[in-house]
């Protein structure tokens, strides 16, 4: 699957990483439903810092479609509200 971090580019992530990110991303979802913005700070990082480990960056010149895109790392709660889906930020 190839995800895209707003302002940084994409990565091509392997489906078997998507429970390590859905479980960050409900804890995500629990924090912003809570208005815990120092615990969403936290998890937001965490969660692109896992991406970032987890995935094998594209070439920047690459133009493949996303499948999945996330937002910046310093994208603030009323953003990352816009972004969600039914299920937060990650399908599934």
């Amino acid at each position: 699957m190839i995800v895209r971090i707003m302002g940084e580019g994409q990565v091509e992530l392997d489906d078997s990483h998507f429970a390590e990110l859905n479980r960050l991303d409900d804890e995500l979802l629990e924090e912003m439903e809570s208005g815990d913005e120092a615990g969403f700070r936290r998890t937001l990082r965490a969660l692109l810092d896992a991406v970032r480990r987890l995935g094998s960056p594209l070439p920047d010149d690459a133009l493949e479609p996303s499948e999945l895109i996330l937002p910046a790392p310093e994208a603030d709660l009323d953003e990352v509200r816009k972004m969600l889906g039914d299920d937060g930020l990650i399908p599934g």
